[in-house]
Formats: C-alpha cells, structure tokens, sequence
C-alpha cells in the first residue's frame, strides 16, 4: 500500500513514504510561519513516488497551526488522488521502540498536557495540569516510565526530547485494525476554543 504520512505538530516538520520495501523519510525545523520546506518536500516525494493510495496527517496536540496546513495539504491531496484520508495522534507515534511511554507538552496559558501511550494507542490524555499539578503526577510515576516532549521544558526534570515519527505514522496507518480518525479531520484540541465576543 502506498502511504503518505504528514506530521507538523512540532518545532520539526516531517514526512514519510512507505510502499512495500521502499521507505523514505525526510524531516526540516518547521517554520510555523512559513510553509515553503514543506510544500517543497512534499512536491519532491510526490515526483519521486507519484500518487499514495493512503495518506495519514498526524494529529497533534501541538501547532494547531502546523496541524492545520498538514490537514489541508492532506485534502487537497486526496481529491487529487483519491487516496484514503486518516489521522492519528502524533504522540502516539513517537520516535521510540517502548511499547509504553508519556508524553508531556506545553499547552499555553500556563498550562502543559499528559499523555500515555501503549502499543501506539493513548490510554491516558491528553490532559491539561498546572505546572505543580504536572510536577506531582510525573514524582507519581515509575521512575522507569520514559517521558517525552517535543519541546525543551526546563521546569521539568526527567524530560527526553522525542519527535513525531512519520514513518511510525506510515506503518500505523497500515494497520487496519486501529481505530483512525476519519475525515473531516481536525486538530487534536486540548480546551474548548476561546471566542472573543464583541463589545
């Protein structure tokens, strides 16, 4: 099956192609004001591969924004192609080969979400906590239990920097026997949206 995998959750933008054998894999600091890294990668793997019969967009949570771009590239690609359209949660397609992990993130508004993952799957989270309320759950966990992010968070101690993996993303996306999220796909959102109401 020839699958696109998309991910711009992060500070590193990355995308992936798997059909069969072939694997290829490229990954860029994504500049969440400017797109152009993208697009070129994405029309580079197009002429090299041509058309995927599945494409999958990591979900987040992270840059709405950078979701958002992955999300409508993804559509505009599918109309093109045809392609079978899904999402799936970036955090649960993290760099790594633990069947268990968590993951920590930056929420904004002095706010960080946790996340639990097994076998690529979540089965905790996203949820928000304050710095201190995150502090007390992460002292509760196994001292074993690895704990990600994307991001440097100084406030915490046993943070690892890890990173979306499209190609993990691909090879999920060719599981069938996961529950993907079907289009109309959305960002992962960790609070209601906030609407300022005119005076």
């Amino acid at each position: 099956m020839k699958t696109l995998a998309l991910d711009l959750s992060t500070a590193r933008g990355s995308l992936a192609w798997l059909d069969g054998g072939v694997e290829f894999a490229c990954e860029w600091p994504n500049d969440r004001k400017n797109s152009a890294a993208f697009f070129e990668n994405l029309q580079a793997v197009r002429r090299k591969f041509g058309a995927p019969e599945t494409i999958v967009v990591g979900l987040g949570p992270g840059s709405y924004a950078g979701t958002r771009i992955a999300i409508s590239a993804a559509i505009g690609l599918q109309l093109s192609c045809d392609a079978r359209l899904k999402g799936w949660p970036s955090i649960c397609a993290m760099e790594s080969d633990l069947q268990e992990y968590c993951v920590v993130g930056d929420a904004r508004r002095k706010s960080f979400f946790f996340a639990r993952a097994v076998r690529n799957e979540l089965v905790e989270g996203p949820t928000l906590f304050s710095q201190q309320d995150l502090r007390a759950k992460l002292e509760l966990l196994d001292p074993a239990m690895p704990v990600f992010s994307s991001e440097l968070l100084l406030q915490f101690d046993r943070l690892v920097i890890r990173f979306p993996s499209p190609v993990v993303l691909a090879r999920l996306a060719q599981e069938s026997q996961r529950s993907f999220f079907p289009p109309p796909l959305e960002p992962i959102y960790l609070r209601e949206p906030h609407i300022t109401v005119p005076k």
